[in-house]
């Protein structure tokens, strides 16, 4: 397995371990690669009022628009793990359908590659357009 992927699944194990779940006790965690090699790490936040919670993958790629990268072609990978509280072992946690959008708004559907991990040897890899086949971009405003 090529380096930088085992980098970005381990910092998104790390980024885990920051998440706010004390009401689903679901933990996730995500690290997205840009193209200059900077990674930025997100977890989730849940908040009592459900709805204002935020996901770790938009967590991670909010940071990285924020810092100025905007730029479809910047957004290379991003690394996805998630369990409950209950569970000792780590299966695949894809992103909601809110995650792939926003991925969608500010990632190359056919290049970008997501990452699901149950741990650092085992992983399942797609691209963006693969679990997201009909996304919404802004070219279908116009």
């Amino acid at each position: 397995m090529e380096e930088w992927r085992k980098e970005l699944v381990r910092k998104a194990f790390e980024a885990q371990k920051r998440s706010y779940a004390p009401y689903s006790h679901f933990h996730v965690g995500a690290a997205v690669l840009l193209k200059d090699n900077t990674i930025y790490q997100g977890c989730n936040i849940e908040n009592a009022a459900f709805t204002v919670g935020l996901c770790a993958e938009r967590n991670a790629i909010y940071k990285a628009v924020y810092d100025g990268y905007r730029d479809r072609k910047d957004f290379v990978a991003i690394a996805v793990v998630g369990k409950p509280d209950s569970r000792s072992e780590f299966d695949y946690c894809a992103p909601c359908g809110s995650c792939r959008q926003v991925m969608c708004e500010f990632c190359d559907p056919d290049a970008f590659e997501i990452i699901l991990a149950k741990n650092e040897d085992e992983q399942k890899s797609f691209n963006l357009r693969e679990l997201l086949p009909l996304g919404f971009t802004g070219s279908d405003m116009v």
